[in-house]
């Protein structure tokens, strides 16, 4: 997990915030108390300048009101007097006007040239006229940028107004106060903040350091170390939590080894299962594949992962997702090709939550190859004995009929019917006897008469009656081995191995052609090969040649009263015996069988 900075750390933010909380408090504190202060600072400044203008109006009153002679001063020298005695060394300009409109007197030494002048000054004339009195009004100089408290009070004498009072005085010793004011508010602020923030960063250590313990332990715990423990620096909120959090760390261990074992051993369930299973999320995508399904769809699991299951499976042409969730419950796919058969059948299961939304399907493959071809057979086999027993007896009761009609009595048609119809039951005989032969084999009961049998001798009698009883003109040429071989084996059912093979080869073989009798031995078995130089087998038909009811050439096996069985039968035999058959054949040269049968070394060590 990435480190976090200190910027972004909990412990800077909440001395920040802590901080911030401060300072804002201080911030508004300093402005409603400065408020406060400028607000009573100049209330006070302007009630001290009227009670003063008051006193001052009050002395001018008296001397405007004297009548003035030869020998006493002028009003403007008593006014000037007066003027500098209330204001002496203060930064105020004072203006005293009469009557007239006209200064009589200032306390600005350097402007009394304005003595004598008239006053045109909105304030003076209304103050004049009316007797209006302004209590005060704060204005900014426009040279100095000085603040002035201006005050236009009149002169009275009754109701008759003998002149006005027009005063600015200077309201910066004022603000100077402010301004140190605010710099002690500013000095306290900094002493504040300095002192909370030591504060705070003690106090964000003794919240953060066990949050920052727990920050590790979860930092551990995504790595799956579930055996540290968070430190516990108290009882408080915050111990409580730490103590909850180990409690917390310890169920997650059990819980993750429990998890374990029931994944390992659903791993080990899919692992082991013949079945291909595939899980998918609610969209359809790949989530899990065992091995047996992507063997069964020739895929690899790291390819097929997060893909649709119905592009995996070839059904995205055919079906949605939606389709195979709401009618599909399973699905039979051919994968069969001219080489190979290969069929599977896909059953789906819909996982859902218990609001019964979806979350996931579950399909389950099965190779049904073997049941497909089973069944195939089955078919297969049923039809052809159906067939094969239809015909003779479709014969039989044609033949019966016409004998039932009169034929009997005809001497000459007669015993030909009666012939064809003994020839067609002699063919169903064996047609049966076949099939409870083979039955025989497939049953699990069934049990062979094995005995020790000297195979070159054996094999040469079985030749001797083929050729004393032989109608073709056929040459029997022998190649055996003249050594003691003995095979454990069921007489009787290897005669008839032989007997169908050499029947078989002196059927297709032609007049004055060869058959060809061999005897080899091999470290665990003998072979027995019988090669005629009849017409051969198809090579798209040597395949099945052992196939129950398969014949080459159909019209002239049945001539000849096949049955289509006995080639399936030799093979059920010798497989028993633990040995092999096969074909190897040529069409238009001919043809040769092979089978092998185990023989004991041991036994024939003892023999000799």
């Amino acid at each position: 997990m990435k480190k976090v900075g200190f910027f972004k750390s909990i412990h800077f933010k909440f001395v920040l915030i802590y901080v911030l909380l401060i300072l804002i408090a201080m911030q508004i504190i300093s402005v409603y108390f400065v408020q406060r202060i400028e607000k009573q600072l100049v209330s006070n400044f302007s009630e001290s300048l009227n009670e003063r203008v008051d006193l001052l109006a009050y002395n001018l009153e008296q001397e405007m009101i004297i009548e003035r002679n030869e020998g006493m001063p002028t009003l403007e020298e008593k006014v000037q007097t007066i003027l500098s005695d209330f204001f002496s060394g203060e930064k105020a300009d004072v203006r005293v006007i009469d009557k007239n409109s006209r200064v009589v007197g200032t306390t600005n030494l350097n402007n009394l040239q304005i003595i004598g002048r008239r006053v045109t000054d909105i304030r003076v004339k209304q103050a004049l006229v009316a007797g209006f009195r302004d209590q005060g009004k704060i204005m900014v100089d426009s040279q100095t940028a000085h603040r002035l408290l201006v005050l236009t009070v009149p002169i009275k004498s009754g109701n008759n107004v003998l002149g006005v009072i027009n005063l600015q005085a200077s309201m910066e010793s004022v603000y100077e106060q402010l301004k140190q004011i605010n710099t002690i508010f500013v000095n306290a602020t900094v002493i504040a903040l300095t002192i909370t923030a030591l504060l705070g960063i003690f106090l964000a250590q003794t919240i953060t350091r066990p949050m920052s313990d727990m920050r590790k332990q979860a930092q551990e715990m995504t790595k799956g170390n579930f055996t540290r423990k968070v430190k516990v620096y108290g009882y408080d909120e915050i111990g409580q939590l730490a103590i909850t959090f180990n409690n917390l760390t310890k169920r997650l261990q059990e819980a993750q080894a429990t998890t374990e074992g029931e994944r390992r051993k659903l791993s080990s369930v899919l692992t082991h299962m013949t079945d291909g299973v595939i899980a998918t999320d609610r969209k359809g995508r790949i989530i899990l594949i065992n091995d047996p399904a992507a063997d069964m769809l020739n895929v690899s699991r790291e390819t097929v992962l997060a893909e649709s299951v119905l592009s995996v499976l070839g059904i995205e042409e055919e079906y949605t997702l939606e389709k195979v969730i709401e009618e599909v419950d399973y699905l039979i796919l051919d994968f069969s090709t001219k080489q190979k058969p290969y069929i599977l059948k896909v059953s789906f299961s819909v996982i859902q939550k218990e609001t019964g939304l979806v979350n996931g399907l579950i399909a389950v493959l099965y190779d049904i190859t073997e049941q497909e071809k089973i069944e195939q057979e089955r078919r297969e086999f049923v039809a052809n004995v159906s067939h094969e027993l239809r015909t003779p007896l479709t014969t039989m009761r044609s033949y019966l009929e016409a004998l039932a009609e009169g034929a009997w009595k005809d001497e000459e048609i007669a015993p030909k019917f009666l012939d064809v119809t003994q020839t067609e039951t002699e063919r169903m005989i064996r047609l049966v006897n076949d099939l409870l032969q083979l039955s025989k084999l497939d049953s699990k009961d069934y049990r062979f008469v094995k005995e020790w049998v000297h195979f070159p001798s054996y094999f040469n009698r079985i030749i001797d009656r083929f050729e004393l009883t032989k109608e073709q003109n056929v040459t029997f040429n022998r190649h055996i081995v003249d050594q003691e071989l003995f095979v454990e084996m069921d007489e009787d059912k290897i005669t008839q191995v032989l007997d169908n093979i050499i029947s078989n080869a002196l059927k297709y073989s032609p007049e004055g052609g060869q058959i060809e009798f061999h005897l080899k031995q091999h470290d665990d078995c003998i072979e027995v090969t019988v090669t005629d130089q009849g017409v051969g087998i198809p090579k798209e038909n040597i395949n099945h040649i052992f196939d129950r009811f398969y014949r080459v050439d159909k019209a002239r096996t049945r001539k000849l009263g096949g049955t289509g069985l006995g080639l399936a039968i030799a093979k059920e035999m010798v497989v028993a015996h633990g040995g092999d058959i096969w074909v190897d054949s040529e069409e238009g040269i001919g043809t040769t069988f092979h089978f092998t049968l185990p023989v004991d070394q041991e036994f024939e060590d003892e023999w000799e």
